[in-house]
């Protein structure tokens, strides 16, 4: 199965494995950095004495063959990184995030702007229309009174439209950062392979136009093979839940060795059956070794370690709403509209022929601010777009008191905050 940090890059050749770097310890004869599952109990070059259970083992060894003060050695959180082969390109690359690398330069291509044309006419909205969106709006709330949708008299229909301007900037951004996965054996790609492609001459391409996804991908010619810096190269750890002994206080007896039962009115003790009058037991979690697989090499005690190139694809989205009536902005963004205007290029041109004013303008200040708002990503392409949304507020009576509400989008959407009766009390007249 192909790796999926290596979708929509281009494949690099296999290489033999690399040969274990000078500067770096080799195994000595009987000893290996670690083999999968449980290694065999006792430090590296000899077994630990042991001795009866319950009892501490002799001096200068614990349970399990852990060095004196295993347990609490601090723990390294990744490689050193001057033990890191040197790339030339990536001279100063750690572990962990790593700030965006900006682009190199490149030229916007010169062109002139696109025919456009007029827009399109909306179609408006009748008083049959606009009742029926009322009473379909009350029936979706349960405690709003349906008699004024039905008995409301019109007064006016006025129509009227919303425009609402997107601009969006599809962009690639990309940071490197040393990385490492536990050495099994796989190929290594080293620097003896060639020279290490700079982190923007890797190709990539974005799985989706205008969709935001994140890829990583190993640079070629940087891996090596490194002591695991967790274990130290042994492919195992101290447990920290017997603290490196291999045995844990019995629960049973809370460590006694007996327990107590009450006989013929007198309390009597006896050996513990858990512990066998040990007090301890052995620990579920190293099963009695004192030690467990390195989590960080896998039991290997080797890593391979590389320069990992991440490429983050972005979509950009800023709009701007122009509706003139007291029908609040965030709800044109929910509906549908007429798609007045559409245009994707890798650099649009701001939009100068729209009758409405306020969205010229507001596409020149966006267009210009997405020019220069992203200097460490290069922009691939840009697409922006205005929907007309059709907005109709109904004035009318009931009880000879006058109320509005609109009705906004091709779907019919109503905003009625002011309608008579939406109280509880409502539902107990319908």
């Amino acid at each position: 199965m192909a790796d999926p940090r290596m979708v929509g890059v281009q494949v690099q050749r296999q290489y033999p494995p690399q040969q274990q770097p000078g500067g770096y310890p080799q195994p000595s004869p009987g000893q290996s950095y670690g083999q999968p599952g449980y290694p065999p109990q006792g430090p590296p070059g000899g077994a630990a004495p042991g001795g009866p259970p319950g009892q501490p083992p002799p001096g200068g060894y614990q349970q399990g063959g852990a060095p004196p003060d295993a347990a609490a050695a601090p723990e390294a959180s990744a490689p050193s990184a001057d033990k890191m082969d040197s790339i030339n390109g990536y001279e100063g690359v750690g572990f962990g995030s790593a700030p965006p690398l900006p682009p190199p330069s490149y030229e916007d291509t010169q062109r002139q702007p696109p025919e456009r044309s007029g827009l399109p006419p909306l179609p408006g909205i009748t008083e049959e229309e606009a009742r029926e969106a009322l009473t379909q709006y009350v029936s979706e709330n349960c405690c709003y009174g349906k008699k004024p949708a039905q008995e409301l008299k019109f007064n006016d229909i006025i129509p009227s439209s919303a425009f609402h301007y997107t601009l969006e900037t599809f962009s690639e951004g990309r940071s490197t950062a040393w990385a490492y996965e536990p050495f099994r054996g796989q190929p290594i790609d080293g620097p003896m392979n060639g020279p290490a492609p700079g982190p923007w001459d890797i190709q990539a391409q974005a799985p989706a136009m205008f969709n935001n996804f994140t890829q990583q991908v190993e640079v070629p010619h940087t891996a090596s093979v490194k002591p695991c810096h967790t274990c130290l190269g042994l492919g195992r750890k101290p447990c920290h839940h017997c603290h490196a002994t291999g045995t844990t206080q019995c629960h049973h007896c809370h460590g006694s060795g007996h327990e107590t039962y009450y006989e013929d009115g007198h309390h009597h003790h006896r050996c513990c059956t858990w512990c066998h009058g040990s007090g301890r037991r052995q620990c579920h979690q190293c099963h009695g070794l004192g030690q467990i697989p390195c989590p960080t090499c896998g039991a290997q005690g080797q890593l391979k370690c590389y320069i990992q190139l991440t490429i983050k694809w972005t979509n950009h989205v800023e709009d701007h709403i122009v509706e003139r009536t007291a029908l609040p902005d965030e709800l044109i963004r929910g509906v549908s509209g007429q798609v007045a205007f559409k245009e994707e290029y890798p650099r649009v041109w701001p939009i100068n022929h729209f009758p409405e004013a306020e969205i010229n303008n507001a596409s020149q200040s966006l267009v210009q601010r997405h020019g220069n708002a992203f200097p460490t990503e290069r922009i691939l392409m840009q697409r922006h777009q205005v929907r007309i949304i059709p907005v109709a507020e109904a004035t009318y009576n009931w009880k000879e008191t006058p109320y509005n509400f609109f009705v906004y989008g091709f779907e019919h959407k109503v905003h009625a905050p002011d309608y008579p009766q939406k109280c509880c009390w409502g539902c107990n007249i319908l």
